[in-house]
């Protein structure tokens, strides 16, 4: 999820970059043997996973020398803006990845994925992890990742101060008292980029335990209004107020946030799993686990933290590769190679029988089985605009605004933006 910018659109105008883009990956080619081979293209936003995936693909040629893969890599949140646009002629994403929620949904309502459920490489991933990328009884696309949305923090920092993993917001509150007490920020936030729309995930678990709050909110069911929202902006202003988060957050940059983790000037990063393997290539020396906050006393916590299955592989149903998008992902889904891209990544996978040699996967994979967790509630907004003022109002109280203000606000948004 962290953004490299291999695609620069600081150099380039939207416009160009995309045609740009699209002349990369439709030409086929000739093999080392002078046949003629076929070029796929393979679109994703996983900039830090390019070094293994280029190996992934080297590997997947040597073993179909008549399909060449074109990767191109988009900052993600230029990927969630105009993914769906790249797709449309067919001349680009043979093979291409989806967000769960609003992005999937989208593409899915705009006929652009290609129906894989008589596939028989769907049976290589865990089926109770792979109902995200189904619509209508249809498997349209395999997520890839299990991620897990929620804190990263500094277990070893943890242990010498004696601290616990907290089982209540007053436990919460106590330890974030503790760590400042030693000179060090509970929470490092990244406010502006990826921080309230990962943050708000544990955030609001068990605030709302009700899994289908925000289609209730989409059909007018439910309002931002009422005490589970309201109730998470509340918590989100103790953050801030309190000092738990550090100052100017919301100009804080994943970057910078991970940096401060990496330092141990803070103790946690309010991210997810998927940033611990760059934490240890910034410090090698950490012992990282994960934490969500519980915002509700013990006896009322239903959850324990986020789960997202997500980098959703799938076809272009406009693509004239077809038959050779699926062989890549069939090679994807084979056990040696998802465990490679498992290990060299620092990514748990939906893929069956993949062996986890990282330190930092053995010691988190607890939390696929033994711990109670729940889907990722942003990706259950399903229309964008609402997404966009479920954020905003965050955001505004960060930045000081009241809770119910920013509430009654962003609910007037919804209520513009209700299908």
């Amino acid at each position: 999820m962290k953004k490299y910018a291999l695609l620069s659109s600081g150099v380039l105008s939207l416009s160009l970059l995309l045609a740009g883009c699209a002349g990369e990956s439709t030409s086929d080619t000739s093999n080392e043997s002078g046949e003629d081979s076929t070029q796929i293209s393979f679109i994703h936003w996983r900039g830090e996973d390019k070094a293994v995936l280029d190996d992934i693909i080297a590997q997947f040629e040597d073993e179909n020398p008549n399909i060449t893969v074109e990767m191109t890599i988009y900052p993600s949140e230029q990927y969630q803006a105009t993914g769906q646009r790249l797709l449309q002629d067919g001349s680009t994403g043979d093979v291409f990845t989806s967000f769960p929620g609003a992005q999937f949904e989208a593409i899915a309502s705009a006929g652009l994925f290609e129906d894989l459920s008589d596939e028989e490489f769907v049976s290589n991933f865990d089926e109770e992890l792979i109902s995200v990328g189904q619509k209508d009884g249809t498997q349209f696309a395999l997520p890839y990742q299990l991620v897990f949305n929620m804190p990263v923090y500094n277990k070893g920092m943890f242990e010498e101060l004696g601290l616990e993993v907290p089982k209540s917001w007053t436990e919460f509150q106590e330890m974030a008292d503790t760590l400042l007490e030693n000179d060090i920020t509970p929470i490092a936030f990244p406010g502006a980029d990826i921080g309230p729309n990962q943050f708000m995930n544990s955030m609001m678990m068990n605030n709302a335990p009700d899994e289908d709050i925000f289609e209730k909110l989409q059909n007018g069911e439910e309002s931002l209004t009422n005490e589970w929202w309201v109730k998470t902006l509340e918590d989100f202003q103790l953050l801030e107020q309190k000092g738990y988060i550090q100052a100017d957050a919301l100009g804080t940059s994943q970057d910078s946030a991970m940096a401060m983790v990496a330092n141990e000037e803070a103790a946690m990063l309010a991210t997810g799993s998927y940033h611990m393997s760059a934490l240890l290539g910034l410090n090698p020396d950490l012992q990282l686990d994960l934490m969500a906050p519980i915002t509700v006393e013990e006896s009322e916590a239903v959850y324990e933290g986020i789960n997202t299955a997500t980098f959703m592989l799938a076809v272009n149903s406009k693509s004239e590769k077809k038959e050779q998008a699926k062989e890549f992902i069939n090679f994807l889904s084979q056990p040696e190679i998802a465990s490679q891209y498992a290990n060299e990544t620092g990514q748990h996978l939906t893929v069956n029988d993949v062996e986890y040699e990282s330190e930092v996967l053995k010691n988190t994979a607890y939390w696929i089985d033994e711990r109670k967790t729940r889907f990722q509630p942003r990706f259950l907004i399903t229309n964008a605009q609402i997404e966009a003022a479920v954020l905003s109002s965050i955001e505004n109280v960060l930045g000081g605004a009241d809770p119910m203000t920013a509430a009654e606000e962003a609910q007037q948004l919804v209520d513009e933006n209700r299908e």
